[in-house]
């Protein structure tokens, strides 16, 4: 069959599977799921008078402004076949932007404009350096502080840069091992992190004039993340850290001594994941910590009572809070829950009111999507695992096809909410299982650091058993389960197919790393300095080669017998395309059923509709083929 009637093929099934019903359940069309929005990226100004956005327009995508009072707003940029990656208000009249000029190496250009759209100016022009603004706020009225490796590709530096000429000059370079900068609130530079590749040293000093000094040095594993300085105590860093636990808690740590003060919040069951500050008030409003959700618990009763008026306002729905004027009056709000993507509204904390400002998604409605159902089980070697099961609408919890999907990583974890992904494959009928294995984030460093090498064989076997012990509930036919991920996810799918011993009917797997070693070889030049922490995660390519020869699919073909989808984003700088199709061709050799794709882009968040399309639907044939009709 020629590429192009394949399409055709699959195109008109795609309309069957549209216009088709069964058991009262519509099944979707494929953009619905993951329809691209026309507003993005709501900022407020500063003095809460302007809202910000971006808007698609066919291929192009614009930043906008308009009045919050009255509404009325204007294109103030003319981009074309160029896309804005990040912007941000940096006064109450001007704001600067990200225009994207390698995708591939994440590279791109900044700009700054005013909000009528005038005075646009070019502050950089990096055709092969990265470039990240510090601080998002003006520092007399005309620096920002960056960070950039134009000078040496593997480190950053600080840059003052002048928004005023476009003057970049040097506020601190780095030695060679500073792999983080921090400021405090008024973006002076008092905060670094040095580290070998497996140990990470805290900096500080007490002000710009002064050299940095180590106070604290904890292993890769351990988690110290600054949060903000106290504004009573300059000397004073709240900060989220699992020094001396196994659990982050929220604490104070003075950097005079290095020493841990208190504990803001914390204990033995639960792991602080984030915490916010308050610059108006100069104190912490809460902490989020995560149990089968991420859940808040709140250090400030006045923003207790503003979650609560949310809470009243928008009942049945989760709120985030993602932007804020200086005043704190007006409130930028993302709502959602795990059958519905949400919606974005202005809150006005004075009348306790609020405004609607779009959808996340009117394609969804929340009534036609599955409920995602925290799940946990014992494995093997009786260690707790926890997991995410989505059951398909109107069919009872029994022996239903399973599509196994692990999560990206190395190191990551699956969350409570909506995902596009899960609810589209539930939508054709199948129960969607979660698993976050052996490695994943957000349940103590232990946990992490137990995942460590294991991707061929406690990870695996973690989703193993969650697979057998669906089986043993009876909710998963067992001659019908499917494995199925992207990146790392994909990587565990191969591995998952090559190992099971007959566990699949087939995988499928979506710019998934097949070789460990190469995987190692793109680590991009500034991350130089993490690359023994990566072999740590991963495998060191020197010692560790039979262990990763055997985790890497490259490898495993002979030992690959059921169908398999191979989807590769040929721009993907982690993955060699040559290897892929050897790998394609390994496996064709040996009569293995093989559907091989190439895209263009990342076809889960990509803005090429057409890429998206042409997988999603042939992920739906092959799943279709080999796992409903079996």
């Amino acid at each position: 069959m020629t590429a192009y009637k394949k399409y055709i093929f699959l195109f008109l099934l795609s309309f069957v599977f549209a216009c088709s019903q069964k058991q009262g359940v519509r099944i979707m069309p494929i953009d619905d799921f993951f329809k691209s929005q026309d507003r993005t990226a709501y900022r407020i100004s500063p003095d809460g008078k302007n809202l910000s956005y971006l808007r698609k327009e066919g291929k192009n995508q614009n930043l906008y402004v308009e009045l919050i009072e009255s509404g009325k707003g204007k294109r103030i940029t003319e981009l074309k076949e160029k896309n804005i990656i990040f912007y941000f208000w940096v006064s109450d009249t001007e704001l600067v932007y990200y225009k994207e000029t390698d995708p591939v190496h994440r590279l791109a250009d900044i700009f700054i404009i005013n909000k009528e759209g005038e005075n646009e100016r070019q502050l950089t022009n990096n055709e092969k350096s990265s470039i990240r603004v510090l601080q998002d706020q003006l520092i007399d009225d005309k620096f920002l502080l960056v960070s950039s490796n134009k000078r040496d590709s593997t480190v950053f530096d600080v840059y003052r840069l002048n928004v005023r000429n476009g003057a970049m000059d040097m506020a601190a370079k780095n030695p060679g091992n500073i792999t983080d900068w921090i400021t405090d609130s008024e973006g002076k530079l008092r905060l670094a992190t040095t580290s070998d590749g497996v140990n990470s040293t805290l900096l500080y000093r007490e002000r710009e004039s002064l050299p940095f000094r180590p106070i604290m040095t904890n292993n890769f594993k351990t988690t110290l993340r600054p949060i903000a300085f106290s504004h009573i105590k300059s000397n004073v860093i709240f900060a989220i850290s699992d020094v001396n636990r196994d659990k982050a808690a929220l604490v104070e740590i003075d950097c005079s001594t290095g020493k841990e003060i208190k504990v803001l919040y914390g204990n033995d069951t639960i792991n602080v994941t984030d915490a916010q500050y308050s610059r108006k008030k100069q104190r912490m409003s809460f902490v989020v910590y995560e149990t089968w959700k991420k859940e808040k618990h709140y250090l400030d009763d006045s923003i207790k009572l503003l979650y609560n008026n949310l809470d009243k306002l928008l009942p049945k729905t989760e709120t985030r809070i993602i932007d804020r004027d200086k005043a704190e009056n007006v409130y930028l709000v993302r709502t959602f829950t795990d059958r519905n993507p949400g919606s974005y509204y202005l809150y006005f904390a004075e009348k306790q009111e609020i405004r609607k400002l779009s959808d996340f998604n009117s394609a969804i409605k929340e009534a036609e999507m599955c409920e995602m159902k925290p799940v946990s089980y014992t494995t093997r070697d009786s260690i707790t695992i926890q997991g995410y099961l989505t059951l398909p609408l109107n069919k009872n919890p029994e022996n239903l096809p399973v599509v196994v999907l692990p999560h990206n990583g190395p190191v990551g974890r699956d969350f409570w909410g909506y995902n596009p992904e899960v609810q589209f494959l539930a939508n054709r009928g199948y129960a969607v299982f979660q698993v976050n294995y052996r490695g994943s984030s957000g349940y103590g460093k232990a946990f992490v650091a137990s995942g460590f090498k294991q991707w061929n064989c406690k990870v695996q076997q973690d989703i193993q058993d969650g697979v057998k012990w669906l089986i043993a509930k009876k909710i998963a036919d067992p001659k019908r389960i499917a494995i199925y991920g992207k990146g790392f996810g994909g990587f565990i799918a191969l591995n998952g197919i090559s190992s099971g011993k007959g566990m699949y009917v087939c995988a499928a797997s979506n710019s998934g790393v097949i070789n460990l070693f190469t995987y190692l070889k793109s680590v991009p030049p500034y991350m130089k300095p993490n690359l023994q922490m990566f072999y740590e995660v991963i495998g060191n390519p020197l010692t560790d080669v039979d262990r990763m020869r055997q985790s890497s699919p490259l490898f495993q073909a002979n030992n690959i017998n059921s169908p398999v989808l191979i989807a590769q984003n040929i721009k993907d700088p982690n993955i060699n395309s040559g290897e892929t199709i050897q790998f394609v061709k390994n496996l064709q050799k040996r009569n293995v059923k093989v559907t091989y794709l190439e895209t263009d882009g990342d076809t889960f968040y990509s803005k090429n509709d057409d890429s998206r399309q042409k997988f999603y639907l042939a992920l739906a044939e092959f799943l279709e083929v080999n796992l409903k009709k079996k």
